[in-house]
């Protein structure tokens, strides 16, 4: 029995809740949406299947995305929520195999994840451990598994004091406070607004930088979604997109999650995301930025 998972807060904290819930100590599988839209993660029976797309091949699927919700039976949780390891903990609280203790974690979990973000935690994370935390978590490059792991192991066992104080989580939170200041100088330079969405573009950049996903949404206040468009590598066969509605100027009604679906991508109502095969993707990023200019529901 393997957790398989994504490696972005939600799904480190979905895996300490289904290990914690069913006394799993087997490896964590970690994979991209994209793999199981594609076909090409390594799925097996006996997996449980977290905040990830669902797969036939799995034994229990649990999902939050709206862009998920399914038309078949199958065995576990779904429901459109602040965040998958939310609907494993109602789950696993109903039967009795989860208590309180992790009702914290969970409640910091549905806030990142559903970005019910104030200003200053945006602009000043580094106030709070949780959030500060989350954004150690920036990409997904294999190498990073044993930190992901490592991460699971640190919120399932200890407290949120004892998980920052830890050297590896204390360096890279350190790390990501400096990104966090040079991003904004990157934002300023490769973003220009077009009507009400704000479209950064690093295509001209490797490495691609990291930093804090809500800033645009300080920088740019009067836009009503942001659109953020990068090579998946250095190869440049890839490109992926996000979309995100601005979190402090509501009023985006174009559903991420479902206009990224057309693309093979996915994701909630309010952000998501999608990888295009790079001949053709100008064509596509188009489109989808003509429908968040028309702002119209999707």
């Amino acid at each position: 029995m393997r957790i398989v998972t994504r490696p972005d807060f939600d799904g480190i904290v979905c895996a300490v809740l289904l290990r914690e819930a069913l006394d799993i100590d087997t490896p964590i599988h970690w994979v991209e949406p994209g793999e199981v839209q594609q076909k090409t993660a390594q799925i097996q029976t006996g997996d449980i299947l977290a905040n990830l797309p669902y797969d036939p091949r799995c034994s229990l699927w649990f999902d939050h995305h709206v862009s998920n919700r399914p038309d078949h039976d199958f065995e576990g949780a779904f429901a459109v929520a602040p965040s998958a390891a939310g609907v494993i903990h109602r789950h696993y609280k109903a039967s009795g195999q989860l208590d309180d203790r992790f009702d914290d974690l969970v409640f910091h979990t549905d806030i990142i994840d559903s970005a019910d973000l104030t200003m200053d935690q945006v602009l000043h994370p580094e106030k709070y451990p949780h959030i500060l935390v989350s954004m150690t978590i920036q990409n997904w490059d294999g190498k990073e598994a044993p930190y992901w792991d490592r991460l699971v192991d640190l919120l399932q066992t200890r407290s949120m004091d004892a998980v920052m104080a830890d050297p590896d989580v204390k360096s890279r939170c350190e790390e990501v406070i400096r990104q966090n200041r040079d991003y904004e100088g990157y934002l300023k330079t490769y973003t220009r607004v077009d009507g009400p969405v704000s479209v950064t573009d690093f295509r001209d950049l490797d490495p691609v930088p990291s930093g804090n996903r809500f800033l645009p949404y300080c920088l740019f206040p009067d836009t009503l979604a942001s659109m953020k468009i990068r090579y998946r590598d250095a190869q440049k066969t890839h490109v992926l997109v996000s979309i995100g509605h601005n979190i402090f100027h509501r009023g985006c009604r174009v559903n991420a999650g479902h206009l990224l679906t057309r693309y093979g991508g996915g994701g909630h109502e309010g952000a998501g995301g999608c990888t295009l095969d790079v001949d053709g993707a100008q064509e596509k990023i188009d489109d989808m930025l003509a429908v968040l200019k028309a702002n119209e529901p999707v």
